[in-house]
């Protein structure tokens, strides 16, 4: 009951899943500097520092954080007003035989610098094959409806058809930049290592005597411990914000794709052409009981504008830093780090439900289309007359007048489209009486679009997700929120 006595961010509570959550707990932030301090330690002793065996066998004995500790550690920071000096006396606590070694040579951000950038490929680890999957799963939707016309619209009017499964492939193709992006920004990822208090590494450098050579093979011993490919070769006291700002912009560029997405399938709810799943008993409005809100989708456009703003956050956090570093980073990204990582999962949980279920109402857009293909079709009347000898400009001329007449009956009036019948009175049409209604055959207004879907599938979508073969999944996702 405590707990809903203190707001707690929604993100963690309510949305995310356990273990995106989890890393980026207190309990996993405090006991990963406890793992680097062993790294440290241990790659110290292997270059020759005095550190017993002992010492190390107290660390590896209390890298998971208990209560206690936890209490110990907060009465330690009210103390010394230092997170980091906090969490080492408690460290040494745990480990009395490595007090005096824990720590040693390092500043503050040797862990929580390197600590975040564990939870950079870590969360970026976790959203890639959930990303691959969406992906997936959208693309066997693009293939099952390749063929389906429906309206095209161009500035929210109706415009040349497409197909449903067409208009799938630009959600996707939006969503491959996305993985290429996020990817990446994974792989680009490199550690701070071990660069003392201005990135200068003096201190490693007085352990060591004046010897280079070892204080560079610390650097790449720790590094290599963490599972690095490689340490950034220069840092000021931290590792350049600017990295920061590179991995939050793949993140917020895919927030915008969210919102991008999410705002189609409102709109085609709102013509009741596609509709995202609805359970059986769901709610739609406390008042208006026969509602179908698509708020997944809603929730998508929410979450994906914030993810889509952080980007600013971390552009001008890197802009602002100072020289070597500047404090005013800290309590913003303490924030931003596990907010832009805690969306992106919710969004692909969110966008994974919604992409497993969608509904499709083909009468519904084979009405729509009836509704529009007689101003459509006309482009074509105007080509097979003119193939038949006639005037380009008199048949324009004359579809025309029809179709604003016919545009007066149906918004003045209220009335269904009455262009054809118009045009099969009209005897400047009666050379093509016997061919308009092959003329207005849907399937002639879509072009390519089948033919594009399998070939964007077959061949960009599966180059894409083939190195995530193995974890893509046919399950439909569950998602009670």
């Amino acid at each position: 009951m405590a707990s809903n006595n203190i707001y707690q961010t929604p993100l963690s509570s309510r949305y995310a899943s356990k273990e995106m959550a989890e890393l980026f707990s207190p309990a996993t932030r405090f006991s990963t500097w406890r793992q680097l301090w062993l790294w440290l330690a241990k790659a110290e002793k292997k270059l020759g520092l005095a550190i017993s065996d002992e010492a190390i066998e107290q660390m590896e004995a209390h890298l998971t954080l208990t209560d206690e500790d936890f209490a110990v550690a907060a009465e330690e920071e009210k103390r010394r007003r230092h997170d980091v000096m906090a969490h080492v006396h408690t460290f040494g606590r745990n480990a009395p035989a490595a007090a005096g070694i824990i720590h040693w040579g390092a500043t503050s951000c040797y862990c929580t610098d390197n600590a975040d950038l564990i939870f950079l490929k870590k969360g970026l680890d976790l959203l890639l094959p959930k990303l691959a999957n969406v992906i997936h799963k959208l693309s066997r939707f693009a293939l099952e409806y390749k063929d389906m016309a429906t309206l095209g619209y161009t500035h929210y009017q109706a415009a040349q058809l497409t197909t449903v499964g067409k208009r799938a492939c630009l959600w996707i193709q939006d969503l491959l930049f996305d993985l290429r992006n996020l990817t990446r920004a994974r792989d680009d990822l490199g550690f701070r290592g071990v660069k003392g208090t201005t990135g200068t590494q003096a201190s490693f450098l007085q352990i060591f005597n004046g010897d280079h050579d070892k204080v560079e093979e610390l650097d790449r011993l720790v590094t290599e411990f963490a599972g690095f490919a490689y340490a950034y070769p220069i840092t000021s006291q931290t590792y350049s914000r600017k990295i920061d700002a590179d991995v939050i912009s793949a993140l917020s560029s895919f927030g915008a794709t969210c919102q991008r997405i999410g705002s189609d399938i409102r709109h085609l709810a709102a013509t009741k052409e596609i509709e995202e799943p609805f359970e059986k008993d769901q709610i739609g409005s406390s008042a208006m009981a026969y509602k179908r809100n698509p708020m997944r989708s809603e929730r998508m456009c929410s979450l994906g504008r914030h993810l889509a703003n952080l980007n600013k956050d971390a552009l001008d956090t890197y802009a602002a830093q100072w020289f070597e570093r500047t404090l005013d980073d800290s309590a913003i990204r303490r924030i931003d780090l596990p907010s832009s990582f805690l969306t992106g999962d919710i969004l692909l949980r969110i966008l994974d439900n919604v992409v497993s279920g969608l509904v499709v109402y083909p009468a519904v857009i084979k009405r729509r289309i009836k509704d529009e293909l007689p101003f459509m079709a006309t482009e074509n009347f105007i080509m097979r007359l003119v193939n038949m000898g006639g005037s380009r400009q008199d048949a324009h001329e004359r579809i025309r007048v029809l179709s604003h007449e016919a545009s007066a009956v149906v918004k003045l009036e209220g009335k269904d489209n009455d262009l054809i019948e118009r045009i099969k009175r009209d005897e400047f049409f009666k050379p093509i009486w016997g061919e308009i209604d092959a003329l207005m055959d849907p399937k002639t207004f879509v072009g390519r679009a089948p033919e594009q879907v399998v070939k964007f599938v077959d061949t960009e979508v599966a180059k894409a997700l083939e190195p995530w073969k193995s974890q893509l999944s046919s399950e439909v996702s569950q998602l009670n929120v």
